[in-house]
């Protein structure tokens, strides 16, 4: 959001003095314009401790991720991040708990804050969709090249310490998994 001009009142937007962090003002307004990362959401899924990823379509093109997306306005963070897995790997996943936080930075123009959830397979069939090429599980120790996010490597060798102490088989048999995705007044995604 690089505005230049009001968006309410066409007036020129000034920088508000005396200010530590350097945000555009409308005067006549008196109205702050704010500029804040959106949400990305993704799904970590592990069969036999191999992870699925995509090789993108798009951004990042031939690059692989961990299936992954962005929050649209007024959707349940948990409702988006089986969605985008739908879109991009044709499968239905039962969410369990956040297993990562992180703010990205590898594009300055479009900062995001990710949250990796655990998930498990319910259905669905293994297919690349909308946004990837194609889709496939692999060995945390044998990653392909190029990863598209720095913080999906982080998320990775976090992974692959969780799994090798048992931690992730912990957390995947937590209560959390059994308070699963969908909020109460919210509807599921269709099968």
């Amino acid at each position: 959001m690089g505005y230049r001009f009001c968006p309410h009142c066409g007036d020129a937007l000034v920088i508000r003095p005396g200010s530590s962090i350097t945000r555009p003002y409308c005067p006549r307004c008196s109205k702050v314009f704010y500029r804040n990362p959106t949400v990305g959401v993704a799904v970590i899924i592990v069969e036999s401790d191999e992870l699925l990823l995509v090789r993108r379509l798009g951004s990042h093109e031939g690059q692989w991720c961990i299936p992954c997306g962005h929050l649209e306005w007024d959707e349940e963070v948990r409702e988006a991040a089986q969605r985008e897995l739908k879109e991009e790997t044709g499968l239905l996943a039962r969410l369990g708990p956040v297993f990562a936080v992180h703010s990205n930075f590898h594009d300055p123009e479009h900062q995001t804050v990710g949250v990796w959830f655990l998930g498990k397979r319910l259905d669905g069939h293994l297919k690349a969709g909308t946004d990837a090429s194609e889709v496939r599980f692999f060995p945390l120790g044998r990653l392909p090249e190029p990863m598209a996010f720095p913080t999906d490597r982080l998320v990775c060798d976090k992974l692959e310490r969780c799994l090798r102490s048992g931690v992730y088989d912990l957390l995947l048999g937590s209560r959390f998994t059994e308070e699963w995705s969908t909020p109460p007044g919210r509807a599921c995604l269709p099968g």
